[in-house]
């Protein structure tokens, strides 16, 4: 009888017979998903095998065949021939017999009952401390084991809505099953960890708050299995709340153990992973000069608070590198802290990983030793450096406590064109030679700063040279490792005049790259409609007194159109590289204005808040401009809220040491006054946010937007020396916050102010009627009769033509008899500039007053050496008839 061996085979046949079954339960599943786990023999440590009663019982049947088949055999043979066979049968069936007896007394084969077909993967699936369960996409419960119906509250679980409730149907619970399912539609594993109320609680209080841990991943079966389900999942939840306890517990602990080392002469921190600070000793405290500890960290304080941010990075790298190596290390770095006072103090600092795996870190500061930074005595040593600090291709100079310059390199004295007689002069002095006064006063704060021991000093540009044609950039650092040295700072000079080229070119090019195009395509025929819509306003405004109804509607009408006026005249002026009109603004009544036009810009559905701050500082910009960028920007936020929500624009003041915690986005320290506007909209996800300011980007649909509003407040904003900068979550809003620099009112403000009022009231007050005989010649047919009607009423005899052709006719049929032309530049047929050449062959003196759209420098090099006169569009009807009869005066 021969050895049993593991029959695989009855398992792939006992799964097959399973197939056929027509009802599915949870027990045919369970025993189908763990039936490559049954066996009918098994192997031994020492080597024999256990032969079941089963397979024992196969083999005697086999040998009762054979033999039967056998007796039949020799039934068909001859008496003769067939007892040889049989003895020869029986001698081996004899031998096989004796071959068991003698193994089974070695005990080498044994006799056993045959083990219980028992699903021994669901078994330890049940006694598993995580539930366990086999879903469907849809979310169909197909499979559970106990320990999934025991910790999900005993009940039936046949949809993913009862294991939302089981698990209390939290917010975050139903969050994250929501993401777990489309994970698993995906194919995808993923796992979170959230807070929960089990139905479950050991407690009996549902209530009370668990933390599970939600996982999911692909269930892989066999291929031609589970026909009928398409693709399942396989999800996992597990109580953590104990282990999360653990976990936080042990962080108490740390915390506790911190604390007891208040009085160490260690400086110790705790930095979580987004860089705030959770504990600091006492020791660190006092030698950061933060009196209070805990409002100190109440208050939210950073490391990057406390460093440069390359710093803070720099530190959080270094205990990354620590725990990726898995081992400490105790060499750290060494830099400058920064104390409460803005006074700087130097440490070594050494970074460990936090304990509990979160990312934050620990940090201990120890205050470094001076004495490695004093100079060797060696005289070898000094010259070395005295050659390093020589060569250097950068500027050099060390600062004593009292200003002056102890000691400068040649590339310093090379940089600011003369310094060979630098040293023992005041550094104010010769840093300071061709700057302005708001320069020299930023460079002699920053100098008092550093000579008094502070850092963090931000970079100053400066000129030099003959005509200021080259630009140096400033940094200052403290020197803090011998408080008694003479040399209290060091400044370093680096020539960055091809860089600052660079960008005005680059600057420059994408400015008149957007903006050439937007004036190129609007400026013309929009100037011709604001003309009419200003013109026919002025006609209205002579009927309708200021006690008609309509005249506040008139006047709205008019200054509505004279603001998109100004719009297009500072397009225009971007595009020429012109001087734009800035003027001392108090943005509180700036808003104040503006509020009736942002009502109806952005509609009823919208609320519009506005809160002014209490003695705001002045700015000076350009009204005009810095009123498109609210409309914009108040535009751009009605379109995020569809459905109605709330704008609210905010001013206030903005001291410099809240500025400074903006530096690192390249806006420079200083006073500002800022201007937030902030909606409750849909939002923009981060990779539309980085390029909103961008010309022509836009996510609008087509014919919807240019893609021109945001790129145009960015470059009134950037014109006028402030800085913008949003900040957007999806679903919650955006805010928009420009910070304009504060301006101090001077002598020449007040003038300036006063000067354009008087210029505005001359105008409302000159006698503009006149005699003689006007030609005007507009394509544009509501510009023509505006301008008709309005040189008639000032007394004059206007002829009309539609273009330079016509004009042509006309002054045949009058002999050429016109006091002056009035016409357009750009038309159908012949242009202006062209008209003017064929008229002054026969009358040399005739004189010509251009109006349009374009700059006339557009069309200078057209008209060569002719003269002429030009009234840029828009124009109201005060501002042409002063035109003409200006003309016909001179």
């Amino acid at each position: 009888m021969s050895v049993a061996q593991p029959r695989k085979s009855m398992s792939k046949k006992s799964i097959s017979m399973s197939e056929q079954a027509p009802v599915w339960t949870e027990n045919h599943v369970a025993s189908r998903f763990m039936n490559a786990f049954r066996f009918n023999s098994i192997q031994t440590a020492s080597g024999e095998m256990l032969v079941s009663l089963y397979e024992t019982r196969g083999l005697t049947a086999l040998l009762c065949a054979i033999v039967a088949a056998s007796a039949a055999l020799f039934a068909l043979l001859a008496a003769g021939a067939a007892e040889p066979l049989l003895l020869t049968v029986l001698s081996v069936l004899a031998m096989l017999g004796v071959f068991f007896l003698f193994g089974l007394a070695a005990g080498n084969v044994r006799l056993s009952d045959r083990l219980e077909t028992r699903d021994i993967a669901g078994l330890v699936a049940d006694q598993t401390g995580e539930a366990m369960l086999i879903m469907r996409g849809d979310g169909t419960v197909i499979w559970s084991n106990k320990t999934g119906q025991n910790l999900l509250g005993g009940g039936p679980l046949t949809e993913i809505s009862d294991i939302e409730a089981a698990l209390g149907a939290t917010p975050q619970a139903s969050e994250a099953l929501f993401r777990l399912m489309r994970a698993g539609e995906l194919g995808s594993s993923h796992s979170e960890m959230v807070p929960a109320k089990l139905s479950s609680d050991a407690l009996g209080n549902p209530e009370s708050v668990h933390f599970v841990r939600l996982s999911v991943k692909k269930f892989k079966t066999p291929a031609g299995t589970f026909a009928g389900h398409g693709a399942l999942m396989l999800l996992r939840v597990s109580d953590v709340t104990a282990e999360r306890a653990a976990q936080q517990q042990a962080m108490s602990n740390l915390h506790t153990t911190l604390q007891g080392y208040d009085r160490v002469p260690v400086g110790l921190a705790n930095v979580n992973a987004d860089g705030t600070l959770s504990h600091m000793n006492r020791t660190l405290a006092e030698r950061l000069g933060f009196a209070d500890v805990e409002a100190t960290l109440a208050r939210g304080l950073k490391l990057s608070d406390l460093l440069t941010s390359d710093g803070a990075e720099l530190l959080f790298s270094m205990a990354r590198r620590e725990q990726s190596l898995d081992e400490a290390s105790s060499k750290g770095c060494e830099l400058d802290l920064i104390r409460e006072d803005g006074c700087v103090e130097p440490m070594r600092i050494i970074t460990h990983p936090a304990p509990d795996g979160s990312g934050g870190m620990i940090l201990a500061a120890v205050e470094r030793d001076t004495d490695e930074f004093e100079f060797a005595d060696s005289e070898g040593a000094i010259a070395r450096f005295q050659r390093f600090f020589r060569s250097a291709p950068l500027g050099i100079a060390t600062i004593g406590r009292d200003g002056s310059i102890i000691a400068a390199n040649t590339a310093f004295s090379r940089m600011i064109i003369d310094g060979n007689a630098a040293k023992s002069k005041p550094a104010l002095d010769i840093l300071t030679r061709s700057v302005d006064a708001d320069v020299r006063a930023e460079i002699a704060e920053s100098l008092a700063k550093v000579t008094a021991g502070q850092g963090n000093i931000q970079p100053v540009e400066i000129t030099a040279g003959a005509k200021d044609e080259y630009t140096r950039r400033l940094y200052m650092s403290p020197l803090t490792h011998a408080r008694n040295a003479p040399e209290a700072a060091i400044v370093y000079l680096i020539d960055v005049t091809e860089q600052k080229a660079l960008e005005a070119r680059y600057a420059q090019s994408q400015k008149m790259e957007a903006v050439g195009k937007l004036a190129g395509f609007v400026a013309h025929d929009f100037n011709n409609m604001l003309t009419a819509i200003i013109g026919f306003s002025d006609f209205l405004l002579q009927t309708h007194r200021p006690g008609d109804p309509a005249h506040s509607d008139i006047i709205n009408i008019k200054s509505s159109a004279n603001r998109a006026a100004g719009l297009v005249a500072k397009l225009l002026a971007l595009a020429r590289q012109q001087t734009l009109l800035v003027e001392p603004l108090q943005l509180g009544d700036v808003m104040s204005d503006l509020a009736p036009l942002l009502k109806r810009s952005i509609g009823e559905r919208i609320e519009l808040k506005i809160h002014s701050g209490r003695d705001l500082w002045f700015v000076k910009t350009d009204k005009l401009q810095l009123e498109q960028a609210v409309i914009n920007l108040a535009v751009n936020a009605r379109d995020a809220m569809p459905d109605g929500g709330r704008l609210t624009i905010r001013t206030r003041n903005v001291t410099e040491r809240e500025t400074q915690r903006l530096s690192n986005t390249g806006m420079r320290p200083g006073e500002y006054v800022l201007i937030e506007l902030s909606d409750t909209g849909s939002g923009m996800p981060p990779e539309v946010l980085e390029k909103i300011f961008e010309p022509f980007f836009t996510t609008k649909a087509p014919g919807k937007g240019t893609g021109l509003g945001l790129a145009t407040v960015y470059g009134i904003v950037k014109q006028t020396g402030g800085f913008i900068y949003p900040e957007s979550t999806e679903g919650e809003g955006t805010i928009f916050r420009i910070y304009l620099p504060r301006h101090h009112l001077d002598e020449k403000d007040t003038a300036m102010i006063a000067e354009r009022v008087e210029e505005t009231e001359k105008v409302n007050t000159v006698d503009m009627t006149g005699t003689g005989r006007v030609l005007l010649v507009e394509d544009e047919d509501v510009v023509r009769s505006f301008a008709v009607r309005a040189l008639k009423r000032q007394g004059y005899e206007v002829l009309e033509a539609s273009d330079g052709l016509d004009a042509l006719d006309v002054m045949k049929e009058v002999d050429g008899q016109v006091d002056i032309v009035v016409s357009d530049v750009v038309m159908p047929g012949m242009d202006g500039p062209t008209m003017l050449k064929e008229l002054r062959k026969t009358n040399p003196d005739l004189k010509i007053i251009f109006v349009s759209g374009y700059p006339n420098e557009a069309f200078q090099q057209a008209l060569g050496e002719e003269t002429f006169a030009f009234l840029p569009k828009p124009f109201s009807l005060p501002q042409l008839a002063a035109k003409v009869k200006e003309q016909l005066e001179n």
